[in-house]
């Protein structure tokens, strides 16, 4: 339940206050400052709290984004400000102040808003109308300026995220607002919508398991719908202003997990048939997890630095400025809207092994085309980087235990942190392919120890966001090999199982740092090995056993890491603690 005060005298032919009941709030009404401070300290101290002005004229979705966004603790509009339980100390002192400056006098809202010591959120209105006129005149302007905009046709707008994809854009979007908005009336949650959205792809993923041409093109129909409601959930939660903790980790994650799901269906299918692709699926999930690290550590490594003088970025800015190019800039880089048409289709006209060629191939170039972009940018700007961008990227490298006495020993850093991650990644993929069965074990070794040594300082060189990548595709990509060469049936579906456990938790860790709460608890990265420790005992383990004892140790591994990642990622995103992270970047 939440309340709204209305404050001074009411204004005849006001909507305001069924307004107000529409959005889910108690009304009551105020005289004067004193009297609205008497009425917001009986209030609750666990109820979010709205004072609004009782000569405010507007659109009820202005009030809605003003209003009602559970993100904020302070938010406000013209005439209208609210708090919920964490802002409410904050608008209670400067009430107070008001009230003694006031005294019995009517109380102005928007003074109130500026004399709020702390941060207030204030939604972009658009052409939504928000005002408190002053007279009669003004009043019957405002009133007409209202009429002159349809609410709903702007709430179905806003509901469509900002910036996406031309696939998403041009042939979902334009009928999923509207299923968003059908869900909404019918009392459906975001949370239920993307918990269909996986149930669908997980449906999809069976289909492509049974392996005839039936399934394929039953599988390829139902990924479409999977995204459709994929993209629904994140539609109804921006018109409804539904967002939660809860949503926020199931829409960070599910996307990744139908996908490779998808992906190991689609294997399944392809070994019903003759042909052996966990290696190619096993390849595209490696390859897309490094894609997203890359575009993580960069942001991370950028989005608070300050003075960004980079030629290679007000390039882009220009090209922006010219509108085909926008949409060829954001096709080649082969976003999820993009990325799953291309599936559906090649699986229901080709085979997994053709779809997963075409792929790998795909992602791989528009990996060269980001990277490469993102790497001039890095060069040619001059920006100075924080602690807390360092910070993060250190928490993206997962190093464990074993690298954290490596990095706290030894007097001064040996060299650049990306050129010792470089050092480290080359030992290791040499003694990988050098065909002697413990060499692998002696480069492993070599490698945590370049690892530790990379993150002995701050991570604030120019290209230091491209370490944690670089540590996914050596982890990764040691998996993938050792697995391969096992040459046993089961080994590298067991490997697909443990690179998806441990991708798991490198995502949690990216939605973690995106909402300001940190790296997971450092109990739970020693327990799992960290990136280094398990590197080195996935080489002891290969050299030690036969492939299959290998395959069952891979099992056991997967299992044990998914276990430990899961429960804790599930204990933290369901806490009060969590953030409420609402994606509206890049497309993933």
């Amino acid at each position: 339940m939440s309340t709204a005060i209305v404050t001074g005298q009411p204004v005849p032919g006001s909507s305001l206050e069924s307004d107000l009941r529409a959005l889910g709030f108690e009304v009551l009404t105020a005289s004067d400052a004193t009297d609205t401070g008497n009425l917001l300290a009986a209030v609750p101290a666990d109820r979010r709290v709205a004072v609004v002005d009782a000569r405010f004229v507007g659109h009820l979705h202005a009030l809605r984004l003003g209003l009602t966004d559970p993100r904020f603790p302070l938010a406000a509009i013209p005439g209208a400000v609210t708090a919920q339980p964490a802002g409410r100390q904050a608008l209670s002192l400067a009430l107070t102040r008001e009230a003694a400056a006031g005294g019995s006098t009517d109380l102005a809202v928007d003074g109130l808003v500026t004399a709020l010591d702390a941060d207030v959120h204030r939604p972009e209105l658009g052409s939504l109308v928000a005002a408190v006129p002053a007279d009669p005149q003004a009043r019957n302007e405002a009133r007409q300026a209202v009429a002159a905009v349809d609410d709903e046709a702007v709430r179905l707008k806003s509901a469509v995220k900002s910036r996406d994809g031309f696939f998403t854009t041009f042939f979902i979007s334009p009928y999923s607002r509207y299923l968003a908005r059908w869900c909404a009336r019918r009392g459906l949650t975001p949370n239920q919508v993307t918990t269909a959205s996986l149930l669908t792809a997980l449906i999809a993923a069976g289909c492509a398991a049974t392996g005839t041409r039936i399934g394929f093109v039953a599988a390829g129909a139902l990924l479409i719908c999977s995204f459709v409601l994929d993209c629904t959930d994140g539609q109804l939660a921006r018109y409804s202003l539904q967002y939660s903790t809860l949503g926020a980790w199931l829409d960070a994650t599910f996307d990744r997990a139908k996908e490779y799901a998808y992906y190991a269906g689609l294997a399944l299918g392809a070994a019903r048939g003759g042909d052996d692709v966990w290696a190619l699926a096993l390849g595209a999930m490696i390859l897309q997890t490094c894609r997203h690290v890359v575009d993580f550590s960069f942001n991370e490594a950028n989005h608070d630095a300050t003075a960004n003088t980079s030629p290679t970025a007000a390039l882009s800015d220009r090209l922006d400025s010219v509108g085909w190019t926008v949409w060829v800039r954001r096709m080649v880089v082969l976003p999820i809207g993009e990325r799953w048409a291309l599936i559906a289709v090649l699986t229901a006209a080709t085979t997994p092994r053709i779809t997963f060629y075409v792929l790998l191939v795909g992602c791989a170039l528009a990996a060269t085309y980001t990277t490469a972009g993102r790497v001039l940018r890095s060069l040619t700007r001059k920006a100075k980087r924080t602690d807390r961008a360092a910070q993060a990227l250190a928490d993206l490298a997962d190093n464990g235990l074993l690298a954290g006495l490596v990095s706290r020993t030894g007097r001064a850093p040996l060299g650049s942190p990306l050129l010792l991650a470089l050092c480290g990644v080359a030992v290791l993929t040499a003694s990988l392919f050098s065909g002697v069965t413990w060499a692998p074990v002696a480069g492993a070794f070599v490698y945590a120890v370049a690892s530790g040594r990379a993150l002995a300082a701050p991570l604030k060189g120019a290209l230091d966001w491209l370490v944690p990548p670089l540590f996914r595709a050596a982890e990764y990509g040691t998996v993938l090999v050792l697995a391969s060469k096992a040459g046993v049936n089961g080994a590298l579906p067991a490997a697909f199982g443990l690179v998806a456990a441990v991708a798991y938790h490198h995502y949690d860790t990216v939605y973690r740092i995106r909402g300001n709460a940190g790296a997971p608890p450092a109990w739970l990265v020693r327990a799992i090995g960290g990136q280094e420790g398990r590197t080195l005992l996935v080489t002891v383990v290969a050299a030690a056993l036969t492939a299959t004892q290998f395959k069952v140790a891979l099992t056991v591994l997967a299992v044990l890491v998914a276990g430990l990642v899961l429960v804790e990622s599930i204990r933290f995103w369901v806490s009060a603690g969590a953030p409420a992270v609402h994606d509206e970047g890049e497309p993933a």
